[in-house]
């Protein structure tokens, strides 16, 4: 059996060799996005970057939350509003939070902070779908895996009944021996403890984990492996791709109100 190349296989910008262009249209296309449909900022801790940037649907109703990557080290949400524009063209809220980032804070700090953001949207007493791409696409399963009546005891189990995570990580040990692992740090145990493939599965939830069409066998394999766990423990669970899509396309389809992603999101959202 071959070895697997971690380093390749997660290595993004190394496969997307266009990797900064792409990366400077989501600046400028979010920077756009802003400035005609401007944010409403939510603070969730004391930190500058925990703040959630809350573009209105227009309509009371479902918050869907999009939670960025950028392997837990770089970007912020502030690239990203763009993201909000597919879900605000059916009425419905988008929220986008930044958190701190490796290797000023550990991996479960951040799990515990986009807890934290969470909680503080629960305060809006609307459901709540999550979504994320990447790292995104990890903490966006770690919420939907959370006890939250653990985090706090007014939180219902059912605080979050959805997650469509795009190009998600549920394992993250294979990033142990890869230059990734430089800000995050991982050894063994703490990778294995940040992995919700290896959470109790959240019954009655729904999980859909989609990578884009044209990235590695191991995203697909990251995916396919959650959905396949997680399943016949009670989580509709389903696995899809994105046409065409690399690791850095896989996200620009949320910015198009009639793209089959956006669709998804609707219903999931149930609207």
């Amino acid at each position: 059996m071959t070895e697997i190349d971690y380093e390749a296989e997660y290595n993004n910008r190394a496969r997307v060799p266009e990797n900064p262009v792409l990366m400077a249209g989501w600046a400028k296309d979010a920077a756009a996005y802003r400035e005609q449909h401007p944010a409403h900022a939510v603070v969730y801790g004391p930190g500058g970057r925990n703040r959630i940037d809350f573009f209105s649907g227009g309509q009371d109703g479902p918050i869907v939350v999009f939670i960025h990557g950028g392997y837990w080290q770089a970007l912020d949400g502030s690239s990203f509003s763009h993201c909000a524009r597919g879900l605000n063209a059916h009425g419905i809220n988008v929220a986008i939070p930044s958190y701190d980032l490796c290797p000023d804070v550990t991996v479960d700090t951040i799990i515990q902070q986009m807890r934290a953001a969470t909680r503080e949207l629960a305060r809006f007493g609307c459901p709540l779908v999550i979504s994320g791409h990447s790292a995104g696409g990890h903490l966006a399963a770690c919420m939907l895996a959370t006890d939250w009546p653990a985090v706090d005891a007014d939180l219902p189990k059912d605080l979050i009944t959805a997650a469509y995570a795009i190009s998600g990580l549920f394992d993250l040990a294979p990033l142990i021996g890869t230059s990734i692992n430089k800000a995050l740090r991982l050894d063994e145990a703490a990778a294995r403890a940040a992995s919700p493939l290896f959470w109790p599965a959240p019954r009655g939830a729904t999980l859909d984990a989609v990578v884009g069409e044209r990235e590695s066998l191991e995203y697909f394999r990251q995916s396919q492996t959650i959905v396949t766990q997680w399943a016949p423990a009670g989580v509709a669970a389903r696995f899809d791709t994105i046409a065409n899509a690399n690791h850095f396309t896989a996200i620009a389809p949320l910015a198009d109100p009639n793209s089959p992603t956006v669709m998804r999101l609707k219903k999931l959202a149930g609207r």
